[in-house]
């Protein structure tokens, strides 16, 4: 047997111990918001612990937590240190968005059915705790690393955009690894992905009552004209193409609207919050100064009708530094082994918090345990779920790797 060969019968002589791992923490919830998470970190410390893997924890400041809008937030590193030679940390997120409704399994039961395991987060990106912490076991067990090192990074603020996560751990000085992968899906490895733009768009006009609307300043028709003037963009940013492959083009959504008092009140204040997606040959400030110059300038044509603008969040897009190209080449070699097709080097429409390990000067890819697609994975949707042969492949892909950046 060759040591690959080796590998792959140790993740699969575990695999049972693998997927409860996962379940158990599927079952630990990590709403964000509220954005609870400390307990999450407990647990997933105890298990690692079990493991024989001693987790430091990191908890972030109670106040710069609540100030951020969450409730608590401990950051997790394992140290795994062989020798001389290279950091490469391993990241996943264990933050995720409310179930919402429409399930027909437990968002936190981690049933299995049809080959797939459910729940919230099962996908995105709990999944990956389990992933790369049985790739680092079946390293350890197998492998016998003499040079290099692993870490594990287990945050807990992905969804707010990773400042108190990869990016709080990064500023603190707690970590700096030569190489990275953080969660992602098992047919690709993505090296790009978009920025993101979220703003606060808050209308003001005059409450009057409706029987003399004449009296006051309708906020929700100056916000209805300034919407139709924003979704208007989206017309124009099908002409703006990115060159990576997997990116198209920039858009633009409004994802939640609030206002008014009563039926029979002239709404006085509509809070609207967009979201612009930005490829990565954009430049954020300029596409923050367009956004706010179509927002004001639809404003002043609605006579009375003044706004306030608060951006809530600028994530920059991630872009290929050129020192990932041996974690490219490692995954592509060994993903096409275990899953049996070529797996592209590609970006992706989404935005994450990897970006904040490319702003540090490190370089890092997107891979992990899910199908080809988001839509697949149903993630922060519905009845999430990862399929175990996905899981464990991309076990198997990762444990590969690290054996030969680590060789």
């Amino acid at each position: 047997m060759t040591d690959y060969a080796k590998l792959d019968a140790w993740i699969d002589a575990h695999f049972d111990e693998e997927v409860k791992f996962l379940q158990e923490l599927v079952r630990v919830p990590t709403d964000t918001p509220p954005g609870n998470n400390a307990p999450h970190a407990d647990r997933t410390a105890e298990l690692l612990e079990g493991f024989g893997l001693h987790a430091q924890k990191h908890p972030v400041p109670a106040q710069q937590v609540q100030d951020y809008g969450l409730e608590s937030i401990t950051n997790l590193i394992v140290r795994r240190r062989y020798g001389d030679g290279l950091t490469v940390a391993l990241n996943a997120h264990g933050d995720v968005v409310p179930p919402g409704d429409g399930w027909s399994h437990d968002p936190y039961g981690g049933e299995i059915d049809g080959g797939a395991l459910y729940g919230r987060a099962a996908a995105v990106s709990k999944s990956d705790f389990a992933s790369f912490t049985f790739a680092l076991r079946a390293l350890e067990a197998v492998a016998k690393p003499t040079h290099g090192a692993v870490e594990l990074h287990f945050t807990y603020d992905e969804e707010f955009g990773g400042l108190l996560g990869p990016g709080w751990l990064l500023s603190q000085g707690l970590t700096k690894p030569d190489l990275m992968i953080a969660a992602g899906f098992s047919y690709e490895v993505v090296t790009a992905h978009n920025g993101c733009l979220q703003m606060e768009v808050t209308v003001h006009g005059k409450m009057a009552h409706a029987a003399i609307p004449a009296t006051g300043i309708d906020a929700l028709q100056g916000a209805v004209h300034i919407l139709n003037a924003l979704y208007a963009q989206n017309a124009l940013y099908k002409d703006v193409s990115s060159k990576v492959e997997g990116i198209t083009h920039p858009y633009l959504n409004v994802g939640r609207i609030e206002g008014g008092t009563n039926t029979n009140v002239v709404p006085g204040k509509v809070v609207f919050k967009l979201d612009r997606r930005m490829i990565p040959e954009e430049n954020p400030v300029e596409v923050e100064a367009t956004i706010r110059r179509v927002i004001a300038d639809a404003a002043a044509e609605c006579a009375g009708v003044t706004v306030d603008i608060k951006r809530l969040l600028l994530a920059n897009s991630m872009r290929p530094l050129p020192g990932n190209q041996p974690l490219v080449a490692a995954i592509q070699k060994h993903g096409k082994a275990v899953f049996g097709e070529p797996i592209p080097a590609m970006g992706t429409p989404l935005y994450t918090d990897v970006r904040l390990y490319g702003e540090a000067g490190i370089p890092g890819v997107i891979y992990g345990a899910g199908p080809r697609t988001v839509l697949e994975s149903h993630a922060k949707r519905n009845d999430e779920r990862v399929v175990l042969d996905d899981l464990r492949g991309a076990t198997k892909v990762i444990a590969r790797t690290l054996a030969d950046l680590l060789a």
